[in-house]
């Protein structure tokens, strides 16, 4: 049932085109989607029956803001702009990077061909993705020795070493005239599109005369460069006809969950596949739109010239907005191709289905386990908390949360212990718990189902302390004992009763021990990390010719230790210090930051 506010502001939609943002009683965007019609679609949130992650969306909304556009293509756009820039958690969201290399022709006037993670706004000309790494590695190495360009620094006088190998058109002794290059270009471009077979038979015509000339060396390495086609450009089985660079996306749905696979076809060929699983909140095709746009919106993305996507998507609206041909292959290969990515994307989705009962049947047993050890009804979220200092000083804590036996690391905090100086492991309960726990009751968040100590009676009884009296709330709290390896053996519910045992071969006592390691590495881990740059910091005192007012230039000039450590002998010059005390400092922060690494 809809609250008065959200029945006030339903009733205020208007009959028009754009993009709708759900938020909780946080006032944080969950979730945000695009409608032709904001009046009707947000209105079907609140006044149907909804199942999966549409309803926990839906139960967790506590109210929601609306932008209208002039048109359905500008709130797609403006969709996916807001998905990336809040990054809602019930909306599908992609990482900005693909992650593959690309294969690039310089932009200059003696261009080289090269192998680049990112693709930037410089006028060369870009190739790929190219899922397999170490294929477009072997490309590249192929393309340099058949179709050379620069591979030198440029002019020196004499030629270069790939010069006389040939593997350079040699602008390090003369100058190379534009219309060699381009015509190199033409060649490596024809090759990347799929026309291996001009190649070919370039090459073996070479060897062939290579070989009546006597010349066997030529011929053999001729030979060698015909194997490598073979063995790496040619290696899968040609699936189309064309060597139109095409990406193909296709889904599967069940149970509220949308499983998705790309295929990326280059040179004719199947030369990768990616594969996603999301719960989804929108029909499969309007999240499919959005994966899509997501896709090609990141930062090194490159659009193929052609889109494949299923019936049902709106073909028009991508081509649009993408500015690229997209359509459904309705008969032949292609459509052969799209229903061999339903097929996976069902394999795939009936996969993860099978391990998440093997792992909920799992973890839920774990949690159990552990609420009826404390005889707690049930358990969904644990908060685990340790601390760490060095002879007690530096002094810090550190949470990490587990829902439902999974640590759910977008919750982890860090706290630096603010009123002490001194090791109180007492004390430093005191104000971690007070601190966490009056922020979550002022914000209205959700409160955990157990909280455990990484610890013994002290941190236990200071805990129970806040939580209890100081906070008045009724969260169970549980100290994890350790043995004499450090590792958690028990659990202990109150001082002076017995411990609380588990079986040592049960999932439970094994998810308490993951959490037990867990906050403890957090904790070490943000430790080191503070003591490091404590340590950078303090070194700058201890360098001669380093005072107060220097150090404050170069802080101020430079903004972190780090940077000051990477700085340039001139850039350490140019905020007044001398060649000398500069020199100094290079030394003694870089041969500190390698010690620390």
């Amino acid at each position: 049932m809809a609250s008065e506010h959200i029945e006030q502001k339903l009733a205020l939609l208007p009959d028009l085109p754009g993009s709708y943002q759900m938020k909780d009683l946080n006032g944080k965007i969950i979730y945000v989607g695009k409608a032709k019609n904001l009046k009707n679609r947000v209105r079907s949130y609140f006044k149907s029956e909804h199942s999966g992650k549409t309803a926990q969306l839906v139960e967790n909304i506590a109210d929601f803001d609306f932008i209208v556009t002039s048109s359905e293509k500008e709130s797609l756009l403006l969709e996916i702009t807001l998905i990336q820039k809040y990054q809602p958690y019930y909306n599908i969201r992609l990482k900005r990077g693909t992650g593959y290399p690309y294969i690039k022709i310089t932009h200059e006037r003696d261009p080289k061909i090269e192998l680049v993670s990112e693709v930037k706004p410089d006028n060369g000309q870009y190739f790929g993705p190219y899922p397999n790494v170490y294929a477009a590695q072997e490309t590249l190495h192929f393309l340099q020795k058949v179709y050379p360009l620069r591979r030198c620094n440029g002019y020196q006088g004499r030629p270069c070493l790939y010069a006389n190998m040939g593997q350079c058109l040699g602008p390090c002794y003369h100058e190379v005239p534009t219309a060699e290059y381009d015509a190199q270009i033409h060649k490596i471009q024809r090759f990347l599109d799929g026309d291996t077979k001009t190649v070919k038979k370039t090459l073996n015509t070479k060897m062939m005369a290579a070989a009546e000339k006597l010349e066997f060396e030529r011929a053999a390495d001729l030979r060698d460069q015909l194997k490598f086609i073979e063995a790496t450009v040619e290696k899968q089985k040609i699936i189309s006809k064309d060597g139109t660079p095409r990406d193909l996306f296709n889904f599967y749905l069940d149970k509220g969950w949308l499983s998705v696979q790309v295929f990326f076809i280059r040179q004719a060929r199947l030369m990768k596949r990616e594969k996603r699983t999301f719960a989804i909140v929108d029909t499969a095709e309007e999240e499919l739109t959005s994966f899509i746009l997501q896709f090609y919106n990141r930062k090194n993305a490159i659009l193929p010239k052609e889109i494949l996507v299923p019936k049902g998507v709106d073909t028009k609206m991508i081509a649009e907005v993408l500015h690229v041909a997209v359509r459904t292959p309705q008969r032949g290969e292609k459509r052969e191709l799209m229903d061999l990515a339903a097929k996976n994307a069902q394999i795939v989705l009936a996969e993860k289905f099978r391990l998440m009962e093997m792992n909920e049947s799992k973890t839920n047993g774990a949690m159990q386990e552990i609420a009826d050890a404390l005889n707690i009804p049930t358990i969904h979220r644990i908060e685990a908390f340790d601390h760490s200092h060095t002879q007690g000083e530096e002094m810090v804590s550190a949470m990490v949360v587990f829902e439902d036996g999974i640590p759910n690391k977008s919750l982890y905090r860090k706290y630096k212990i603010k009123t002490l100086d001194h090791a109180d492991e007492r004390a430093a309960t005191m104000e971690v718990i007070r601190r966490r726990y009056t922020r979550v009751l002022k914000e209205h968040s959700d409160l955990p189902d157990l909280i455990l100590m990484d610890g013994g009676e002290i941190q236990l009884n200071a805990a129970r302390e806040v939580i209890e009296d100081e906070l008045g709330l009724a969260v169970p709290v549980a100290a994890m004992v350790k043995n004499d390896h450090h590792k958690t053996a028990d659990l202990l519910r109150e001082e002076g009763e017995p411990h609380v045992h588990l079986d040592a071969k049960s999932q439970g006592f094994f998810l308490l021990q993951r959490i037990q390691d867990e906050v403890h590495r957090f904790a070490i881990t943000f430790h080191r990390n503070l003591r490091s740059k404590h340590s950078l910091a303090s070194k700058l005192d201890e360098i001669n010719g380093v005072g107060p007012k220097t150090r404050q230039k170069l802080l101020t000039t430079f903004g972190s230790i780090n940077k000051i450590a990477n700085a340039s002998i001139a850039e350490l010059r140019a905020v007044g210090v001398t060649e000398k005390v500069a020199q100094a400092i290079k030394i003694s922060l870089t041969a500190l930051k390698d010690a620390d690494s």
